[in-house]
C-alpha cells in the first residue's frame, strides 16, 4: 500500500474508532452518572461487576487467566466484598479482601505476583469507589468531581493530541500520547474543577489544585496500564466496549484518581466523611 493510499485509509480508520467512542460514551456516561446519583446497593453493584470485569481483564494481559482457581478465587472475594458494603460491614470487607488477596497468590503459581497485583488493583477500585460514594453528605458530589475530572483529562488530552500534536509524552510506554495532548487533559479538568466553584460546590482555590492533582494522578494511571500491556505485548485489554478496547483501557484513569482521591479524603474526614475531605475546605 503507498503513502497515498494508507493516509486515507488511517484517516476513515480514526474517523470511525472517533464516532464509536462517542457512541460508547453517550450510552455508558448517562447510565454511570445515574447508578451514581441513585448510590446505595445499585452503585454498588456496577462498582463490583466492574472490579471483576477489572480483574479478569488483568489476568488476560498478563497471561495468568490459565490459573482457574485464582481467577474464581478473586472473583468470589470481590462479590462478596460488594455483598458486604450494600449492608455496611466494612470491616468484614477489607477482611475478605485479605483472604481474596492470599488465596490469589497462593494458585496463581508462576504468576502469583502479576495475578495480586492485579488483584489489588481492582479491589483497590472498588472500595474506594464505594467509600467515596456512601458519604451521605457530599459523596455524590465528590464522586462526580472525581470522575468529571478524569473524563475532562481523557477528552481534552485526546483532541489536544490529535490537532496539536508535537513531541511525545513517553514513546516507550504510549506511541500516541503527547505533552500538548498532557497539557490539553490538564487544562480541561481545571475547567470542570472551575466549573464545581462556580456552581458552589467547593472552593475555586482548592478545587482547581485537586483538579491537577488528580489529572495527573489519572494519566499516570492511564500510562501504568499501558506499561502493563506493553509489557505483555497485548494491544487491548480486552474487546467489550466498542472504540475503547475493554474496562482496563476505558477506566485505567479513573482507577487510578479515586484510589488517591479516597486516600485524601479519608486523611482528612475520617472513613464515613471521604467525600466531604475532597469537596469542604
Amino acid at each position: 500500500m503507498s503513502e497515498k493510499t494508507a493516509a486515507p485509509v488511517q484517516a476513515g480508520q480514526g474517523a470511525r474508532d472517533l464516532l464509536m467512542r462517542v457512541i460508547a460514551a453517550l450510552v455508558l456516561a448517562p447510565l454511570a452518572i445515574a447508578l451514581a446519583y441513585a448510590g446505595g446497593w445499585m452503585w454498588n453493584c456496577l462498582v463490583t461487576l466492574a472490579a471483576i470485569g477489572l480483574y479478569v481483564e488483568w489476568l488476560m494481559v498478563v497471561g495468568a487467566a490459565a490459573y482457574v482457581g485464582a481467577m474464581v478465587s478473586g472473583i468470589v472475594a470481590l462479590a462478596i466484598i460488594g455483598f458486604c458494603f450494600n449492608f455496611g460491614w466494612v470491616n468484614v470487607a477489607f477482611l475478605f479482601g485479605i483472604l481474596g488477596l492470599a488465596w490469589v497468590a497462593l494458585l496463581a503459581s508462576e504468576k502469583r505476583g502479576w495475578a495480586a497485583a492485579g488483584f489489588v488493583y481492582a479491589a483497590a477500585a472498588q472500595v474506594a469507589s464505594v467509600l467515596v460514594r456512601q458519604d451521605p453528605t457530599n459523596g455524590f458530589s465528590a464522586l462526580m468531581f472525581v470522575l468529571l475530572v478524569v473524563w475532562g483529562a481523557d477528552i481534552g488530552g485526546y483532541f489536544a493530541g490529535r490537532i496539536i500534536g508535537g513531541p511525545k509524552l513517553w514513546p516507550r510506554v504510549s506511541p500516541k500520547k503527547t505533552w500538548a495532548g498532557a497539557l490539553g487533559g490538564s487544562g480541561a479538568s481545571l475547567l470542570i474543577a472551575a466549573g464545581f466553584a462556580v456552581l458552589e460546590f467547593g472552593k475555586i482555590g482548592p478545587l482547581l489544585a485537586l483538579a491537577a492533582l488528580l489529572s495527573v494522578i489519572s494519566q499516570l494511571g492511564d500510562l501504568f496500564e499501558s506499561a502493563v500491556k506493553r509489557r505483555f505485548g497485548v494491544k487491548d485489554s480486552s474487546h467489550l466496549i466498542p472504540g475503547h478496547g475493554g474496562l482496563m483501557d476505558r477506566l485505567d484513569g479513573f482507577v487510578a484518581a479515586i484510589v488517591i482521591a479516597a486516600i485524601f479524603g479519608l486523611l482528612r474526614r475520617g472513613l464515613d466523611g471521604i467525600g466531604s475531605g475532597l469537596m469542604v475546605w
